[in-house]
């Protein structure tokens, strides 16, 4: 267990360097956005599509730890959906709230499997992330939509624009295309794609540190730790729950809970900005969950090696 725990160490080590090189000016602020750009477009696909494209779609637990994932986040965005007349926040303020419930970094959670699973942990893992991308792209999309200051109605053809732009969604679904019918390793390709994958983790938790705002959350703290609290203390315990019931194994379990507890994404701040949702409030959610989730995997952790 103490070797898991001081693994989990450098993944926040890495975030708080990010943040540090970001306040420091170490790295002037135009500088942060090509790299950001580059991780999302080219490294992260690169992890991805090899990630996907060998793994074990059908066998062991990858149905339960996948379907768990899939199912809480459903859960959870039906009931903010259901609670969104009850919530004294307007339009573009409760997109983040509902984005702040439901999608997570991929980035930091990456990693923390690496650390703690290694590499049947990373395989079981880009499986659930090719179910759970789509699923909370085009929730959260329709959301920006419906409610964003822009509020231009859930147009099939916007919404399909809107996936089809997102290098995430489609590194996944090439993925499944090439996993699907059964194409070997490519010499050169599959080499290509794995040394793309291999710089992702690292550099994924620095850009993640650097994207940190802190600004937001004293200000609107009730919301934050609202949606927080929703994010850290009640989707961990509904994955892992519906996971064991759906007969996941302990790996899959352990995937479930971590998957779970991880912070809210940087890719949602992108998003709000670029679909008129409240950004700042993103950004502060952001950094809530990236502190506090520094705190509750290890405790999780913990709990679930114990137990």
């Amino acid at each position: 267990m103490t070797a898991l725990l001081a693994g989990i160490v450098p993944v926040f080590i890495l975030i708080a360097l990010g943040y540090g090189l970001r306040k420091s000016d170490f790295l002037p602020d135009a500088t942060w956005r090509p790299i950001e750009k580059l991780s999302i477009n080219w490294l992260y696909p690169g992890f991805l599509v090899p990630a996907i494209w060998h793994a074990d779609l059908s066998g062991g637990s990858a149905p339960a730890a996948a379907g768990a994932a899939v199912v809480a986040i459903l859960i959870v965005a039906t009931g903010a959906l259901f609670v969104r007349p009850l919530l004294s926040v307007d339009g573009p303020a409760y997109t983040s709230v509902f984005q702040g419930v439901i999608r997570w970094n991929s980035f930091v959670f990456l990693p923390v499997i690496q650390t703690t699973y290694g590499a049947q942990g990373l395989a079981l893992a880009a499986v659930m992330i090719a179910a759970i991308i789509p699923v909370t792209n085009i929730a959260c999309v329709a959301v920006l939509a419906r409610w964003g200051a822009d509020q231009r109605g859930v147009r099939p053809l916007a919404l399909l624009k809107a996936m089809l732009a997102n290098p995430v969604l489609m590194a996944c679904l090439a993925g499944l295309a090439l996993n699907f019918a059964g194409v070997p390793s490519i010499p050169g390709i599959s080499e290509t794609l794995e040394l793309l994958g291999s710089a992702v983790l690292p550099l994924g938790l620095i850009v993640a540190g650097a994207g940190l705002s802190f600004a937001e959350v004293a200000r609107r703290k009730w919301t934050i730790a609202g949606v927080s609290f929703v994010k850290l203390g009640i989707m961990p315990f509904l994955m892992w729950g519906l996971c064991r019931a759906f007969g996941g194994d302990e790996l899959a379990q352990g995937l479930a809970l971590l998957c779970g507890a991880a912070p809210g994404a940087a890719a949602s701040y992108m998003l709000a900005r670029q679909m008129g949702g409240d950004a700042q409030l993103m950004a502060g959610v952001i950094a809530a969950t990236t502190v506090a989730s520094a705190i509750i995997i290890p405790i999780l952790l913990a709990l679930f090696h114990l137990g």
